[in-house]
């Protein structure tokens, strides 16, 4: 279930590596990224047999501060978010006070729909949900993630 800037499941933004530890278990896998363009890293826990990765700060503290999600049981607002059409996801938003703030087709035919104020992209192929991302707002209250 996703808690919108607050977390995922009951793991909150700003949790620590071993609190996700509690919550998850183990991850199945463990990976540093660096974003160039960006200039940032973060710290990767997959959790592929669940369905989603955690990225944390690899600032000093290493906090959770997004997931990438693409399991197909994920709940928003009561909802199976996966099984909702891109019209569909845009008019939940809406309804629950988020409009959409950004869009735009990958070359690679990957359609993303933003929604900054909420911190969540949503990832679209021929109009099916293929993968989310959520996170939380930075201080300077830009949305806070690490892109597909």
């Amino acid at each position: 279930m996703i808690d919108l800037l607050k977390g995922f499941s009951n793991l909150p933004f700003g949790a620590s590596k071993e609190e996700a530890v509690k919550v998850f278990g183990e991850p199945e896998e463990i990976q540093n990224l660096s974003d160039n363009i960006l200039n940032n890293n973060s710290l990767v826990y997959h959790y592929w047999d669940q369905g989603f990765s955690l990225f944390f700060s690899t600032g000093t503290n290493q906090l959770f501060c997004s997931a990438e999600i693409d399991n197909r049981d994920t709940i928003l607002f009561g909802l199976k978010l996966f099984s909702l059409k891109e019209k569909e996801i845009i008019e939940l938003m809406q309804k629950n006070g988020f409009d959409m703030s950004d869009s735009e087709v990958h070359n690679w035919g990957e359609k993303r729909i933003s929604f900054d104020e909420a911190g969540l992209d949503c990832y679209l192929e021929n109009n099916k949900l293929v993968s989310i991302n959520i996170g939380m707002l930075d201080k300077d209250n830009n949305f806070f993630y690490f892109p597909n």
